[in-house]
């Protein structure tokens, strides 16, 4: 009998040739895969009572997955919205793992707005926009600048290389525990996290979302930092008091911020934060499904992991819902 597969993903980030290898892949390890795109859960979900393995990003859809769903992989890096209830799965001892694959794309973006902070890029588009020619803004630059990243797994890490790439002088990493990471000058665990903000002057947040960091950088935290700092998120908008973010750059305290997720999302329209002083804000983009390597990854890790999975080896990006990654 068939071992049978379904796979729901947004038509645009699975093309013909990832189909292919991924049906090449589960002939070879005995599965059948269906193929079903983001507008066709009811015909996926008929689908999912037969399979075993669900390749997808759709909480809708595994809620209605039967308790003889073995794997979940998650195209996703996020899995916040499948740690938040274990009810979501039928199956209690069902495999969640995520597609920790993004660190690529997020960490472009996270250079480019660095790079629009410190050289002001905001201001001078604003300046243009006005037809004036001032041209002698003070700027900073990433070459022999100081970074402390929150977060030193695939993103951090990411994100450390290519600043170290452009001459950062220091790149320190917060993690839960602290331990060494390559990148990384050095790695401090969270419980260290107020001293360590004191010589934050560039800060990203590039946290999953567990119930240990929303609101961790409160407006406590955000005064620790130096007079004229950056914030940079890209991990998970409940993380930041963005109350205490918008004072802080209406006072000048932080020179700049940048936000890719925010809380809520979509973000209102008559929210506060559109107008706020100094924000470079897009719509939790960083890390989208849109680049061609991201896609290309995305398949090639849950390929791989099916191999493993088909001859009962361990998975790759197992994520422990407890924690929440």
């Amino acid at each position: 009998m068939s071992r049978n597969i379904c796979v729901c993903l947004k038509p645009q980030s699975l093309t013909e040739a990832h189909k292919e290898q991924i049906r090449k892949t589960a002939e070879e390890t005995g599965f059948t895969p269906h193929f079903f795109s983001e507008d066709e859960l009811d015909a996926a979900a008929a689908c999912l009572q037969e399979c075993e393995v669900l390749f997808a990003h759709s909480p809708q859809l595994l809620r209605r997955a039967p308790a003889t769903l073995k794997w979940y992989c998650c195209a996703y890096a996020g899995v916040d919205p499948y740690c938040k209830n274990d009810g979501i799965f039928a199956n209690p001892d069902c495999i969640l793992t995520n597609s920790n694959v993004y660190g690529v794309t997020i960490a472009e973006h996270v250079t480019m707005v660095f790079l629009m902070m410190l050289r002001r890029m905001p201001e001078y588009i604003e300046i243009v926009r006005n037809r004036r020619w001032d041209n002698q803004l003070p700027i900073r630059s990433i070459y022999g600048n100081t970074f402390t990243i929150l977060g030193t797994g695939n993103i951090g890490q990411e994100v450390a290389s290519r600043l170290r790439g452009m001459g950062a002088a220091k790149i320190v990493g917060v993690s839960r525990s602290g331990k060494a990471v390559p990148g990384f000058d050095e790695v401090l665990p969270i419980s260290q996290l107020n001293e360590v903000l004191k010589n934050a002057h560039n800060l990203i947040m590039a946290l999953p979302g567990t119930p240990e960091t929303i609101g961790l950088l409160n407006r406590e935290r955000i005064a620790m930092l130096p007079q004229g700092a950056y914030v940079v998120n890209v991990g998970r908008g409940t993380a930041v008091d963005q109350s205490a973010l918008m004072d802080a750059l209406e006072s000048g305290h932080l020179a700049g911020a940048a936000l890719d997720v925010m809380d809520p999302e979509p973000l209102p329209v008559d929210h506060p934060l559109w107008s706020a002083k100094n924000l470079i804000i897009t719509p939790h983009v960083s890390g989208n499904m849109t680049l061609d390597y991201t896609c290309n990854a995305i398949v090639d890790s849950f390929c791989a992991d099916l191999k493993r999975y088909a001859a009962n080896q361990p998975l790759k990006n197992v994520v422990n819902r407890q924690l929440g990654y």
